[in-house]
């Protein structure tokens, strides 16, 4: 069992534990009224890593500490800013299983073991507001930290962290941040006790907390693309846990990064050998389907609990509501296992492996090494090309099955298009922007349009079972016709919204 909470702090380097007078008085700095001794703690936490370090360079701990008002196992996941999620299980010997699985995309499926041993005598303040209310909690840390990595080395230093109460407004530590600048406390140069227990003691000296890639040309094409990629592949690690928790939208999320990162690899050919990309783009277009269960059930979900929702009452005839959530409840419990059976699967940490290899050792072209805008304008250009083919084809079909397949295959046109302009908006500027902008509005217009053609299969499958069981099917017919009026509209449309994507401007930009 796992509770978590977010924690935002700003960690500061400290003269001394034993000495205070160096801290300023805080009472009435950003409505703090007064500053509250809560007494000396002792705690005593052991980090856990990989051998060669995966959590740390990931920016993520795991410990089991004891001590203090908080004892167990916490793994701790960076979020934006000054923020973090904190994952707590209760004490136990071994790793718990649930924060073992959610680092498992960081440790890729190594071996989890004990590094390091951080002691605290900590002295705990808490900042108070008016009404008594809690603001943060200042604490003071005397810290001695061992290696356990097999050197035994020992470093010590002081440290003072400020952590915010859950609804406490950020800008309290930007106040602080001020008051105590003015007074000679700077911030800590290390993000955390671990990653300073590593760089201090001589175990870990020959182990870097970042990953060096090979030598990429500053200010090239190679350094912009792979840029793009560190980001996405960043984005699929830290969704991980998310997903594994069933949070609101992260499968979505999950989904699109594996399209962009798909769709990067292959957009960028030139940049990124594609004998190395290739068979990582393969792997990813295997997540993305096994994702894509279950959030094309969100979406359809969504979608008909809408139309249903809108009908007049006079017009809901039988059991409509009760026959769409049976028929959620048990497409949605399939497809979200099949999403955590790819999650623990043995072929996900080979393609987070393969990840961390495209980016540590990137196996880049020639053409990688030469200014972006030339490089990366002609990669946009032919996407861009490829859904002008795929738009116009589908446009000069008649309306029918082979029209709905065109146009769902010019959507995924126009999102390789799209994605395609993410990577090259600071080379290209605005013309890019542009594009990216106006082709995504294209992509709406096709997404609405397939998402219509895939309700209307379900809306017919909901009605041969309605009819089966007795029911009228009534309302799910009413609800097939509104779905193939709004794909109609949506076709209408099309022209419209492809003329202003036509019109970006970008090959006058790259043609001067």
């Amino acid at each position: 069992m796992t509770d978590s909470k977010q924690e935002t702090e700003r960690k500061y380097d400290a003269p001394s534990a034993d000495d205070t007078t160096w801290l300023p008085d805080l009472t009435g700095v950003g409505g703090i009224v007064s500053v509250v001794d809560q007494g000396i703690q002792d705690l005593d936490a052991v980090y856990y890593d990989t051998d060669d370090l995966r959590l740390a360079r990931a920016s993520a701990t795991l410990r089991r500490r004891t001590g203090g008002t908080d004892a167990g196992w916490h793994l701790k996941l960076p979020l934006s800013g000054d923020s973090r999620e904190e994952v707590h299980a209760p004490l136990s010997d071994t790793v718990p299983d649930a924060l073992r699985d959610l680092a498992l995309s960081r440790t890729r499926g190594a071996d989890l073991g004990p590094v390091v041993r951080i002691r605290s005598t900590r002295a705990v303040r808490q900042l108070i507001g008016s009404g008594g209310t809690t603001l943060a909690e200042l604490s003071i840390d005397a810290v001695g930290a061992e290696s356990l990595l097999g050197s035994g080395a020992r470093a010590g230093w002081t440290e003072m962290e400020v952590e915010l109460a859950a609804d406490t407004d950020p800008e309290l530590l930007d106040v602080v941040d001020k008051t105590l600048s003015r007074s000679g406390i700077g911030r800590a140069h290390s993000p955390s006790k671990l990653a300073r227990a590593l760089t201090e003691t001589e175990g870990a000296a020959s182990r870097p907390l970042s990953d060096e890639p090979a030598a990429v040309v500053p200010g090239s094409a190679g350094q912009e693309v792979l840029r793009h990629v560190e980001d996405q592949i960043r984005a699929l690690v830290d969704l991980d846990p998310a997903v594994r928790r069933d949070r609101p939208d992260s499968v979505h999320r999950m989904r699109v990064t594996c399209r962009r990162l798909r769709s990067v690899l292959r957009s960028y050919r030139s940049v990124v050998d594609r004998k190395a990309a290739d068979p990582i783009r393969e792997e990813l277009k295997w997540l993305g389907n096994e994702l894509a269960a279950e959030r094309d059930q969100e979406v359809l979900r969504e979608r008909l609990t809408a139309r249903i929702e809108a009908l007049p009452p006079q017009l809901l005839l039988g059991p409509v509501s009760a026959r769409l959530r049976l028929w959620d409840a048990t497409t949605s419990a399939e497809a979200h296992l099949r999403t955590r059976d790819a999650l623990n699967s043995r072929r996900y940490l080979a393609l987070l492996t393969s990840l961390a290899t495209l980016t540590q050792r990137p196996p880049l072209r020639p053409k990688a090494s030469r200014k972006p805008p030339c490089v990366m304008g002609r990669a946009v250009l032919k996407e861009y090309g490829r859904l002008t083919g795929r738009v116009t084809h589908a446009l000069e079909l008649p309306p029918g099955t082979e029209r709905d397949k065109a146009l769902h295959e010019a959507r995924k046109a126009a999102k390789r298009t799209r994605y395609a302009t993410e990577p090259a908006r600071d080379p290209l500027g605005k013309p890019a922007k542009r594009l990216g902008r106006r082709v995504k509005s294209v992509q709406k217009v096709l997404g609405d349009h397939q998402d219509s053609v895939v309700a209307r299969d379900t809306l017919r499958q909901l009605a041969v079972a309605a009819h089966a069981a007795g029911e009228t099917a009534f309302v799910w017919g009413l609800l097939y016709g509104q779905e193939q009026a709004a794909a109609d509209a949506r076709e209408r449309e099309l022209p419209v919204v492809w003329a202003a994507a036509s019109r970006s401007g970008l090959r006058k930009a790259l043609t001067r």
